[in-house]
């Protein structure tokens, strides 16, 4: 507990941090999942096209490695001044997009086909029908694999740590520099993240429960 409370500022400062980078990511993430989501099933070859290649590329890189790139590759390739908060953003977001593009594609595929058809009969246009019929229909069923995925995003923003990012696994480094025993920090640690993805999974079921998404 002395370790805790002797360094209460450095703790909350990781868990907002983290609570942020999750939010700002898990946003990023969703606009982008939901567009290239869009793609996938586009009528466009090219947009379908995008939007494979896409996915292919973050689901398939691994995350320590996207980070690299963003740290060390992208901005001086394109003679960029980015803060390690917005390269965290940036990688987090668009590697999670991925899962989510995926999931929300699944839920778009739950739908009848009959639905688009009578859309388009009517005269609405392919993008009219996905935000007005299909994504509505489809949230009851994407909803429960977004939860994993936040839940995992949530995890997975304790890389950003390693980049002097603030946030609550960076802690855990700076306290041991001093001195303290690594197993009680994590222990600490773990307790914060255990708060956050406690708080997601139940936001979720609370949606779940509000839209009758059965089980």
């Amino acid at each position: 507990m002395n370790v805790l409370l002797d360094y209460l500022p450095e703790f909350r400062e990781g868990f907002i941090g983290t609570v942020l980078l999750t939010l700002a990511s898990g946003v990023l993430a969703m606009v982008l999942g939901v567009l290239i989501a869009g793609f996938r099933v586009s009528p466009v070859p090219p947009l379908r096209l995008f939007g494979t290649a896409w996915v292919t590329l973050f689901r398939n890189t691994p995350l320590t490695l996207l980070f690299l790139i963003v740290w060390f590759v992208i901005p001086p390739l394109f003679g960029l001044s980015i803060s390690p908060w917005t390269k965290a953003l940036l990688a987090l977001g668009c590697y999670t997009s991925a899962f989510v593009c995926e999931a929300v594609r699944s839920g778009i595929n739950t739908v009848p086909l009959g639905q688009a058809e009578a859309a388009r009969s009517i005269g609405m246009t392919f993008s009219q029908t996905l935000r007005m019929i299909i994504l509505p229909q489809a949230t009851r069923t994407v909803l429960p694999p977004l939860s994993s995925i936040f839940i995992a995003l949530t995890k997975n923003s304790a890389i950003a740590g390693a980049f002097s990012v603030a946030e609550l696994f960076g802690v855990q480094k700076l306290l041991s520099d001093k001195g303290y025993a690594a197993g009680l920090i994590f222990v600490w640690v773990a307790l914060g993240y255990l708060i956050i993805t406690f708080a997601i999974s139940g936001l979720f079921r609370l949606l779940e429960r509000r839209m009758g998404v059965a089980r």
